[in-house]
């Protein structure tokens, strides 16, 4: 299978220490066949020194949590 890299911002969430957050807007590879994101070392690096940081998030949000029962 030929892989198509495509260079786009995405929308990266994830789970830490019982916290959820999204990151808008950052830079990634994105295979246009599978949809799997590729970051570079200095963007996951980034990513980490938002959520260690102090900085103030720019919006917060509220989601619903349900239960896959």
């Amino acid at each position: 299978m030929k892989e198509t890299m495509v260079e786009t911002k995405v929308t990266y969430t994830l789970e830490h220490g019982g916290k959820f957050y999204i990151i808008e807007n950052v830079p990634a590879r994105v295979c246009k066949e599978t949809g799997e994101q590729y970051f570079a070392p200095e963007t996951v690096e980034h990513i980490q020194a938002l959520i260690k940081g102090k900085k103030k998030p720019v919006k917060y949000v509220e989601a619903p949590v349900y239960e896959y029962a």
